[in-house]
C-alpha cells in the first residue's frame, strides 16, 4: 500500500508520494522511457482579464489570495481536485492492459497515454500544493490515496474496469472526449495558472481521443466482433459519460460561471448571455452531437447485413441528474423494473462478451493493422 507521508512541505514531497503511486499500483515504469520526464507545463491565455460570470473585465486572479471570497476558493480547488482524480485514475483503469496490446504501435499509444495523463494528475496536483496552502497538499495527497479498483474515485466513469482493448478504444473516445469538454471549459478560467495549465493539457488530449476513434475504426474494419457486442460497449461508456456533465440544473455549475471558474464549451464563441439553468445540458447536448457524428462515420464501414451502431438515448443507465436510477431502455423507453433489469443483462457487457474479446485479442486480424488502417 501507499506509504502515507506524514507531511507534505513542498511539491518534491508530493513527488515523492507520486512515484510511490507508481510502486502502489505496479505500473512498469521502465516502459515509461527514461528520455521522459514529469514536468509542469504552461501555455499561454487569450485574455488577461475575466472572461465572464460577475468579475468580467476584471484583472484574472494570479495567485489564491487575490481571489475576494473563501466560497470561490473552495470552489476552485474542488475543480482542481477532481479534475486531477480522473488523470490518476485512469491509469489505474488502463495498467492491466499493457501486456496484451495487439501491436508494438498501440504499446506505444497507451504508454504514452498513461503517461501523460499523469503528467495531467501532476498539473493538477501542482496547482492545489503551490496555491492552497495545507488543503491543497492534503487535496493532492489524496488523489495519490484513491483508487478506481476500489471503487473511490470520484466519479462514476473512473471506477469502471477498462478490461480489453475494445473497452479500452470505447473508454479514450468517449471518456476522454468528455475530458476535451471539461478542459476547454476550464481554459478561460479567472483563476490564471489554471488557464495557463490547459492548452498543453488540451494537446495531449486530443491525441488520447483520437487514437479512441481510430481503434475503434480499426477494430469494424476487421469485422470480426459483431457490432451488437461493440455496441453493448459503447453502452457501458456513453451512458456513464453523460453523468460526467454533471445534474442538471446545477447549482455548482451556476456558480463556477457566476464566479469566472468555468465557462461554456467555447466560450468564447458565444456573443449572448448563459441560460444558467441548462449549462450542464448545454456541454451535454455538444458533446452528443459531436459523438453522433462519429458513430455515422464508423457505420459506413459496417456490412450492411451487420446491426448498425447508435447512440443510446441519454435517459439509459444515468446515476446523475433528472434521469438517475429510472429504467428507461437504450431507446428512451420506460421499462418496469423487472423488465429493465432483464434488458440490462441484454444490453450491457455481461462476463461472456468480455471474455470473448480477451480471447479473440490472442488471435491475429481481429483488428486492422495500423499500417493499414
Amino acid at each position: 500500500m501507499l506509504v502515507k507521508k506524514s507531511r507534505i512541505e513542498n511539491f518534491d514531497d508530493w513527488v515523492d508520494v507520486f512515484h510511490q503511486w507508481h510502486e502502489d499500483i505496479g505500473y512498469p515504469t521502465e516502459l515509461i522511457g527514461e528520455d521522459y520526464h514529469f514536468e509542469t507545463k504552461l501555455g499561454e491565455i487569450e485574455s488577461n482579464e475575466v472572461e465572464f460570470g460577475d468579475f468580467a473585465g476584471r484583472p484574472k486572479w494570479e495567485k489564491v489570495t487575490d481571489i475576494p471570497d473563501q466560497r470561490i476558493r473552495d470552489a476552485l480547488a474542488h475543480l482542481i481536485e477532481y479534475q486531477g482524480d480522473t488523470e490518476f485514475a485512469s491509469v489505474e483503469q488502463q495498467k492491466n492492459l499493457l501486456e496484451r496490446a495487439p501491436s508494438q504501435f498501440d504499446l506505444e499509444n497507451i504508454i504514452r497515454i498513461n503517461r501523460e495523463e499523469m503528467r495531467h494528475g501532476w498539473q493538477m496536483s501542482y496547482l492545489l500544493v503551490t496555491h492552497f496552502g495545507e488543503s491543497g497538499k492534503g487535496q493532492s495527497q489524496r488523489l495519490l490515496e484513491r483508487r478506481a479498483s476500489k471503487k473511490t474515485r470520484l466519479l462514476g466513469s473512473f471506477n469502471e474496469p477498462v478490461l480489453n482493448w475494445l473497452d479500452f478504444f470505447t473508454y479514450t473516445s468517449f471518456i476522454d472526449r468528455d475530458g476535451k469538454y471539461q478542459l476547454n471549459m476550464l481554459s478561460r478560467s479567472a483563476f490564471a495558472p489554471l488557464g495557463r495549465s490547459m492548452l498543453p493539457m488540451l494537446q495531449e488530449e486530443a491525441y488520447h481521443l483520437a487514437q479512441g476513434n481510430i481503434g475503434l475504426m480499426r477494430i469494424v474494419k476487421a469485422g470480426r466482433i459483431p457490432t451488437t457486442i461493440i455496441q453493448k460497449y459503447f453502452n457501458k461508456w456513453l451512458s456513464t459519460a453523460y453523468d460526467l456533465f454533471g445534474k442538471d440544473e446545477s447549482s455548482t455549475a451556476h456558480w463556477a460561471y457566476v464566479w469566472g471558474l468555468k465557462g461554456r464549451y467555447d466560450e468564447q464563441l458565444f456573443d449572448e448571455p448563459p441560460d444558467m439553468t441548462k449549462l450542464n445540458e448545454l456541454s451535454r447536448s455538444t458533446f452528443f452531437k459531436e459523438v453522433s457524428a462519429l458513430v455515422d462515420s464508423l457505420n459506413h464501414n459496417i456490412p450492411k447485413d451487420q446491426p448498425k451502431l447508435r447512440i443510446p438515448d441519454d435517459k439509459f443507465h444515468r446515476n446523475i441528474g433528472a434521469y438517475a436510477g429510472m429504467t428507461y431502455r437504450v431507446d428512451g423507453k420506460l421499462l418496469s423494473q423487472e423488465d429493465y433489469e432483464k434488458h440490462l443483462k441484454e444490453v450491457m457487457p455481461a462476463k461472456a462478451d468480455d471474455e470473448f474479446v480477451i480471447h479473440l485479442e490472442k488471435e491475429k486480424g481481429w483488428i486492422v493493422d495500423p499500417q493499414q488502417r
